[in-house]
């Protein structure tokens, strides 16, 4: 007679405390972090800041960074000369796309390890070959994290056995993409590079698509001004069958161009940092 195992008890965070068995998780000390811009995402990380704790702020409107810290505990520096010099663990780059490619090497060079969420900066072929090379020289980490999408683990499995066919469809607001079309309109098709240089603050989508699959991804970017969402679409067609994903993001609070759910998978990435069990590939 089999007799069934008491439910492994899980906490409102989504964490188990059968992870280490006789209990508790032992105390760890939390790694110190970095805020490199201090936008939306920045505010959420350091509202919802567990595991790990805000040291250090750089924005180049500095009131910004003021601000953050009087409410994180964190030092907003002047510079970011004196900020990469901190006593830091890993820096987030929540700002923009050239603040990545400006500051990203740099981080690296400095002994921290880096997490890019404007993950748009890694489409340019020269950089991400220059930021590759800054991390092993330096032995850090670049670490992207899932953003506004599922499925990248399934894309970097899928690529083991070949991907034959990659689609991204993306659907937004007109306003969101700076422009004032009054029907559904394809604004863009092409290579995900291409997109990028064209829409750098929308398309991080397609970027990390293609760092996951390995191959370039085929880009459609809709403008649908019936649409109160942004909707991203994946077709994914390979040795291991096809796949089809749809996410419909809502936007986040106090930022209408910013999936919550991209700014959410920045939290999930810092907590998983320091747990002893990893999920996923």
């Amino acid at each position: 007679m089999f007799e069934a195992q008491r439910p492994v008890p899980i906490r409102l965070d989504g964490r188990s405390d059968a992870a280490c068995i006789g209990g508790a998780d032992p105390p760890q000390t939390p790694l110190r972090i970095g805020l490199l811009g201090c936008g939306t995402i920045s505010r959420l990380i350091a509202s919802r800041a567990e595991g790990f704790d805000i040291a250090a702020l750089y924005d180049q409107e500095t009131g910004r960074a003021r601000e953050l810290a009087d409410s994180s505990g964190g030092t907003a520096y002047g510079s970011f000369e004196a900020f990469v010099q901190a006593d830091l663990d890993l820096v987030v780059e929540a700002a923009s796309v050239g603040a990545a490619q400006a500051y990203g090497e740099a981080v690296l060079e400095a002994g921290k390890d880096l997490v890019v969420m404007s993950v748009g900066a890694l489409a340019d072929p020269v950089f991400l070959a220059r930021l590759r090379r800054a991390a092993i020289a330096s032995g850090r980490k670049v670490r992207v994290p899932s953003g506004a999408v599922m499925g990248l683990d399934n894309l970097k499995v899928g690529r083991i056995g070949g991907i034959d066919r990659l689609l991204l469809r993306t659907t937004k607001h007109p306003r969101s993409l700076g422009l004032a079309a009054t029907e559904r309109t394809l604004v863009f098709r092409g290579r995900a590079e291409e997109c990028v240089r064209h829409f750098p603050r929308n398309v991080n989508v397609s970027a990390a698509i293609v760092l996951a699959a390995g191959k370039e991804v085929e880009v459609e970017l809709w403008a649908d001004p019936a649409t109160d969402r942004n909707v991203h679409e994946i077709v994914a067609e390979g040795s291991f069958g096809d796949a089809w994903l749809r996410v419909r993001n809502l936007p986040s609070p106090g930022n209408p161009a910013t999936s919550y759910l991209a700014a959410l998978s920045i939290l999930a990435l810092l907590r998983d940092l320091a747990e002893p069990i990893v999920v996923g590939t």
